[in-house]
């Protein structure tokens, strides 16, 4: 097992890197559908990208329980980088987590397994960070909402396949849903809970 002492670094430099982080993240979230570069400096243990590293340093806390996949349990290493790094709790009860890592997106849990926030509080719910194969080639999708001026296209290899299927469901929780971050290396593509796939093809 590794011990603290050999787990990768966190940010080399942890202001100014959750800074731009939070900008990558939250210029995303403002554009749904755009890739955006997270730029900062980032250790990462095997299996986590760098995008969803950086986000985790800049979003997680000890307030913000965090649910890991199979495929991110797979060693402890995820785990322990984020509770000595971001003092952020690992549980295994998805419905009640702030942040979902999923590395296997392939296998993603039915979107019933998380929380959608409720009527009072409806950023009280789970925010998917799914690492996928590409952000740049793939198959289109045309997504259209609140932050898209007409629609936006984003070519993707996104796991699972109906992944913005499984999303539509957010239209008829809305105010509550899913909101998730696609992850490629060190770039991001926001999907809020309020943006729709209105066509997709090859």
């Amino acid at each position: 097992m590794t011990t603290v002492a050999e787990l990768p670094a966190g940010f080399a430099d942890k202001v100014l890197s959750a800074q731009s982080t939070f900008r990558s993240v939250m210029d995303a979230m403002a554009r749904p559908g755009s890739v955006q570069r997270v730029t900062a400096n980032v250790g990462t243990p095997a299996g986590l990208m760098r995008g969803a590293a950086a986000i985790a340093l800049t979003l997680f806390d000890h307030d913000t329980p965090i649910w890991l996949d199979a495929a991110m349990s797979a060693t402890t290493d995820i785990a322990r980088w984020l509770k000595f790094h971001a003092s952020a709790p690992v549980i295994e009860e998805p419905s009640i987590a702030s942040f979902a890592l999923i590395g296997d997106a392939e296998h993603l849990p039915p979107l019933e397994r998380f929380a959608f926030g409720s009527s009072e509080y409806p950023d009280r719910s789970t925010t998917l960070i799914l690492q996928v194969e590409s952000l740049t080639q793939g198959p289109a999708f045309e997504l259209k909402g609140p932050g898209i001026d007409g629609s936006a296209l984003l070519q993707a290899m996104i796991r699972p396949r109906d992944l913005f299927t499984r999303l539509a469901i957010n239209e008829a929780l809305f105010p509550r849903g899913i909101d998730v971050v696609l992850v490629h290396d060190d770039s991001i593509v926001a999907i809020p809970r309020t943006t729709r796939l209105v066509a997709s093809g090859v």
